[in-house]
């Protein structure tokens, strides 16, 4: 019995080494789907960016929890962008049931990154899933980009849209921006019902399955 389960331990131990492995060097979260010119719909992954992985995963608040006010989230989010970058200010601040949203933008509105702030805690942290994989001026994986980028906006929307053809039968793109290395958009079929992000380089998808559902902005 003793070896039975030590056995067991032994093997659970390494699927788990082994799937840790897969998310750290894939950086697929539950999210990502892999429609791109290379990859056709369907292609998923799991790992440590996940929409319910380690940093997008549901959290647990007591019954008495409240929300933050929305003022109190934009000047933490504002203050923590301008930490990283001076100049900066807020764009498209949106309030959804997990988290508020904002897109960070330079002196000139074009788009450096995106923030997310816990709306029962008020901390404020980067936005997981393409701003920390994609970003190719502040993310962990940033650096400098040799080849061209293959997909300007025109094209990249042309992709997300028909993306949500399989994804949401219905659903149009309602608003862009644009970020170092990729593009977000908001989509739903009359108002906004969720976020998706392109790859500039790859055209790659990626859904934004972390903030729950849209409040308002």
């Amino acid at each position: 019995m003793k070896r039975y389960g030590l056995t067991l331990g032994v093997l659970a131990l390494a699927l788990l080494g082994l799937a840790l492995t897969q998310g750290m060097m894939g950086g697929f979260g539950s999210g990502m789907m892999g429609y791109g010119p290379q990859y056709g719909p369907g292609m998923m992954g799991y790992g440590m960016m996940g929409g319910y992985g380690m940093m997008g995963m549901m959290a647990v608040y007591p019954p008495e929890a409240r929300p933050i006010p929305q003022k109190e989230a934009k000047a933490r989010m504002e203050a923590y962008a301008k930490r990283i970058y001076p100049g900066a200010r807020l764009k498209d601040f949106m309030a959804f049931s997990q988290n508020y949203y904002a897109q960070v933008v330079d002196e000139k509105g074009q788009g450096l990154f995106e923030l997310i702030a816990d709306r029962y805690t008020g901390v404020v942290s980067p936005e997981p899933g393409p701003n920390m994989m994609w970003n190719t001026r502040y993310s962990m994986m940033g650096g400098p980009v040799q080849t061209p980028v293959r997909f300007p906006l025109t094209e990249a929307r042309k992709l997300a849209e028909t993306f949500l053809k399989g994804y949401l039968p219905g659903a149009q793109v309602l608003e862009a921006g644009t970020f170092p290395g990729y593009y977000t958009f908001d989509f739903g079929r009359k108002e906004v019902e969720g976020m998706l992000s392109v790859n500039a380089y790859t055209g790659e998808v990626w859904v934004h399955t972390w903030h729950g559902f849209f409040l308002g902005e």
